[in-house]
């Protein structure tokens, strides 16, 4: 089996030695060949370069976004029965991907368990979504989530590293400076429905849960799944009490934001979110700059991941 394993040195702080030793157990089951990423989009190039070579197994070492440029790169020309397949390594700071199809934590277990996963032909379609025809994983956001996405991107990029209290500062920080909370931007259009006008912030859930703050699920979507269609919630107000009760309800297991000034959808097939002045949008965690619409599609079972 010929493999390809995408590493990005800048979203892990693993020791080379670690490394080897995973490089080492892989290269015992499989034809591997390791490249590290340079630049931003190479991970996209690599899925791309994996799919047009058919190559067998594409495995990622880093976080949800060299997860998201990979996944980008093998489905460019769409969904392929014969095209690679994905494994995926946890080396980021939230690793929400790897953690929602049950692999482990632990770096050295999840090898272990990609290797069983290989041995016992273990594999799994999971449906996606696309936003304006770029695939996202899990999770697309518009408003205030995308808006705290961009701020930590920038502190990313200024050396800092990332953890569940830089999110936490850096929302805090948005909600309270720098977010327009008086006029609300965005429509939600699902086909069949009446528009949901008004909104300041919609998150869209390709799986659950939404993110991880530590060891924590956060999940606005808890219905939403990788064998269903896209779920949405949306806030028509971002009041501190309102928004507060709203993070109480969505970090208790099982629960979800409701009240008047909250709408959902559940298992879609599309929809289209529209803003009258650029807002941020966000995809697996990767800030996508500002968009004035976004059309969001489900496409059931286009990647076979190994699990």
């Amino acid at each position: 089996m010929r493999a390809l394993l995408v590493v990005n040195l800048a979203a892990t702080t693993t020791s080379d030695r670690t490394r080897d030793v995973i490089v080492h157990a892989l290269s015992a089951d499989v034809d591997l060949e390791v490249v590290h990423t340079d630049h931003r989009g190479h991970a996209l190039e690599l899925g791309r370069r994996a799919r047009d070579e058919k190559v067998d197994l594409v495995l990622t070492f880093g976080g949800d976004g060299t997860v998201n440029e990979t996944v980008n790169g093998l489905l460019e020309d769409g969904p392929a029965p014969d095209g690679p397949a994905l494994a995926v390594l946890p080396g980021g700071s939230t690793n929400v991907f790897a953690r929602t199809v049950g692999m482990a934590e632990d770096l050295v277990e999840a090898t272990g368990q990609v290797l069983d996963g290989l041995r016992e032909g273990r594999r799994r379609r999971l449906g996606l979504g696309t936003a304006n025809g770029r695939w996202f994983t899990f999770t697309a956001g518009l408003g205030l989530d995308a808006e705290v996405v961009h701020a930590v991107e920038s502190h990313r990029d200024g050396g800092g590293r990332l953890s569940a209290p830089v999110f936490v500062r850096a929302a805090v920080r948005q909600f309270y400076r720098r977010t327009d909370r008086e006029q609300p931007a965005l429509t939600v259009e699902v086909p069949g429905a009446e528009p949901v006008t008004g909104v300041f912030l919609v998150i869209v859930q390709n799986a659950s849960p939404w993110t991880y703050l530590g060891g924590l699920p956060v999940n606005p979507c808890p219905e939403a799944s990788f064998d269903t269609g896209l779920d949405f919630v949306a806030l028509r107000r971002l009041g501190t009490v309102s928004t507060l009760r709203h993070v109480r309800q969505i970090l208790q297991p099982g629960s979800r934001p409701r009240g008047r000034d909250v709408a959902t959808g559940h298992d879609l097939a599309e929809l289209t979110v529209w803003a009258d002045r650029p807002v941020a949008l966000q995809l697996d965690g990767e800030p996508l700059g500002e968009r004035m619409s976004v059309h969001l599609r489900a496409h059931p079972e286009a990647l076979s991941v190994v699990v």
